[in-house]
């Protein structure tokens, strides 16, 4: 038997401990007749910030970096690592594992979120490497399957969960941008022979001055390379709208739902307008003070809350009677924790919409109001990128009831992502506009590929999707419809800057695999949930 392990389990800190601690003896109770080796490796939380202070601790606190190790094995094609759900960390929760790790004597360093010297900033760029999506970019090489196995889905048929009746009268909606999102500012391109090698991306002020945001982006021929913004201005604006449309409602609670784990640079971003939006008076009034408090939105009104501790009780509890003022005079807002006052705008990484839409779509379209009880919601979805799947299943399910578990199907799902695709890869590629100009891809060759013009404040955001990624993707849809007889639907809408792009490329490589006999067919996304959400409840 070898030294390395034949499979890795990682240890996290999003699954309970005594769920994957059982799961991982259950393995190794089957693998060690057979003689395979099973090893464990660090990507919790705590781990990972560890692992990036070796200097700060003493030896026998040190641990290895074994994301970084992860990384290396993924690139062989021997790796055989089991990865369980990590915690995609937001700033509060760093604070909070620092907070912990400290209390157990660890000599970490405070996050330094306004770092005044060489030493903090280089502090903060150790913490920013654990922030946000850190491990799935890294472990992610190839393009996901997922399936629920017979053995898993026969289960859930036999052991329901619970699921909330949908009533016709539901006035649960979303709300989403018509202009300024990314959606509607993207362009997208894709590079060829005369314009691969390493381009750019860089700032040119209103002043002529030109500053590099990202100095080295790396284009091979045939990726589709895009760019888009989200006007500051056009989002507050959503923000002030829908807050106002939400006052005239009854028995309905406003509610926020972002990504800002996995967009850890943008969706903060556009989570932070949203709480000083709602909190305009109290950000107006105080301002000086949550300026010299270092008080941030992009993490929430919890942070507020926190900063504002080490102030003197009187003018603490003028705060805090200005924030209850604020939440008494606009709509009622939707509750992480009723019992506790946690709001929706409480802290970024309690609403990421994967979680926080399909719990409220299993419970009848409802969340949790101020007083403990359910209510239909308003759900702002900024981006109108993908904003119209969730508006498609709460249109579904008001008409045609909640889904039976127990008789309901599954809709596998083949994902591009391998090599940081998609918006998975565009951590280093957003940058928040410093002032009024342009923003500019530059191509290898030199060339402008993409510009923007940008206000300052505005979030741009560049993705990238490499060719062979793209070519994998279609074989594994192919191979995957092939082996379950389901049809295969490519959720593309020709109408967006990016899926244009896709579409020449999957209709291309269609044309390499034999398809006889296949249901193949490129939906827009609504269209494409409409489709999933009709077989599903069919069985």
């Amino acid at each position: 038997m070898s030294e390395q392990p034949d499979i890795i389990y990682t240890k996290v800190d999003e699954a309970p401990e005594l769920a994957s601690g059982s799961f991982l003896s259950i393995i190794q109770a089957f693998t060690q007749v057979a003689g395979i080796k099973v090893g464990t490796k660090d990507i919790s939380l705590a781990g990972r910030i560890i692992a990036q202070f070796p200097d700060r601790l003493k030896k026998e606190q040190q641990q290895p970096d074994d994301l970084a190790l992860l990384g290396e094995m993924v690139m062989k094609p021997e790796a055989n690592i089991i990865k369980l759900p990590n915690i995609s960390a937001s700033l509060p929760q760093i604070k909070a594992a620092v907070a912990e790790l400290q209390s157990k004597g660890y000599t970490l360093p405070d996050y330094p979120e306004n770092p005044q010297n060489d030493e903090e900033k280089e502090i903060k760029a150790r913490f920013d490497k654990v922030m946000g999506s850190a491990v799935n970019p890294v472990l992610r090489q190839g393009n996901s399957d997922r399936r629920a196995a017979v053995s898993v889905k026969n289960y859930a048929k036999s052991n329901p969960h619970k699921m909330g009746k949908w009533s016709k009268d539901s006035k649960t909606s979303v709300a989403t941008m018509k202009s300024g999102d990314f959606f509607s500012n993207e362009k997208s391109a894709t590079i060829t022979g005369q314009s691969a090698g390493n381009g750019r991306i860089e700032f040119v002020g209103a002043d002529g001055n030109t500053t590099v945001l990202k100095e080295k982006m790396v284009m091979d021929e045939g990726d589709v390379v895009d760019a888009t913004k989200m006007s500051r201005s056009a989002l507050r604006q959503f923000f002030k709208e829908q807050i106002e449309e939400a006052k005239k409602e009854s028995d309905v609670v406003l509610s926020l739902h972002m990504k800002a784990t996995m967009m850890k640079v943008s969706d903060p971003i556009i989570f932070g307008h949203g709480v000083a939006v709602y909190f305009e008076d109290v950000f107006k009034k105080h301002e000086k003070v949550f300026k010299e408090l270092g008080v941030n939105p992009n993490n929430g009104l919890g942070d507020v809350y926190a900063k504002i501790e080490s102030l003197p009780a009187a003018q603490k509890e003028e705060i805090e009677a200005d924030l209850k003022a604020c939440i008494k005079n606009g709509p009622d807002l939707a509750m992480v924790d009723s019992d506790k006052g946690i709001t929706n705008l409480h802290v970024p990484s309690d609403i990421i919409i994967d979680a926080s839409m399909a719990a409220s779509l299993r419970n009848s379209g409802k969340m949790w109001g101020p007083d403990g009880k359910e209510y239909d919601t308003r759900a702002m979805i900024p981006d109108s990128s993908y904003a119209g799947i969730y508006q498609a299943a709460i249109d579904f399910c008001r008409e045609n009831g909640e889904f039976d578990p127990t008789t309901m199907g599954t809709v596998p799902n083949v994902g591009l992502m391998a090599q940081k695709a998609e918006e998975y890869g565009s951590h280093d590629k957003t940058f928040e506009a410093p002032g009024k100009g342009v923003i500019r891809v530059i191509d290898g060759a030199g060339q402008v590929l993409h510009e923007l013009d940008v206000e300052a404040g505005d979030i741009f955001r560049s993705c990238q999707v490499k060719d062979i990624p793209i070519q994998d993707w279609v074989k594994l849809a192919i191979n995957r419809a092939r082996a379950s007889s389901t049809p295969v639907v490519f959720w593309l809408d020709k109408n967006r800057a990016h899926d244009a792009q896709m579409i020449e490329k999957v209709n291309r490589y269609l044309k390499d695999h034999d398809t006889n006999g296949l249901d193949i067919q490129i939906m827009t996304p609504v269209d494409a949930m409409n489709h999933a959400l009709k077989r599903a409840k069919e069985g």
